[in-house]
């Protein structure tokens, strides 16, 4: 009979650990980057039709789902500037990560969408 050691059993537990609190991290982070996609995402389509579309309706329609994806303030203030060929959507705001021991990491988005008219 061999003598087995027991190291090999915790020696698996610390990059376990670390594995998980990466994962962890990731999530948190990873939301913040997904609700920003989704919504420079919504710009590009809002450009794409901007032809048949007010300002204001373009500008209602994007702060409303900046609302329903619970982003910072700031978010539903969009700035249009729309020249004979082009339109020009975005908007600026800092999403704000709690991380442990109550340091924050603060990430700013500037989302940009460009379209030209016909």
């Amino acid at each position: 009979m061999v003598a087995r050691r027991g190291a090999t059993r915790l020696g698996c537990l610390f990059p376990l650990l670390i594995l998980v609190i990466g994962i962890y991290f990731a999530i948190d982070f990873g939301q913040v980057y997904f609700r920003a996609y989704q919504f420079k995402d919504a710009m590009g389509s809002e450009a794409r039709f901007a032809t048949t579309l007010t300002d204001e309706q373009i500008t209602k329609r994007l702060a409303a789902l900046a609302d329903s994806l619970e982003l910072p303030a700031g978010a539903e203030l969009i700035t249009i500037v729309r020249s004979p060929r082009t339109i020009s959507i975005s908007s600026d705001y800092d999403e704000v990560i709690k991380l442990p021991l109550k340091k924050e990491q603060v990430i700013h988005f500037h989302p940009v969408a460009l379209s030209g008219l016909q």
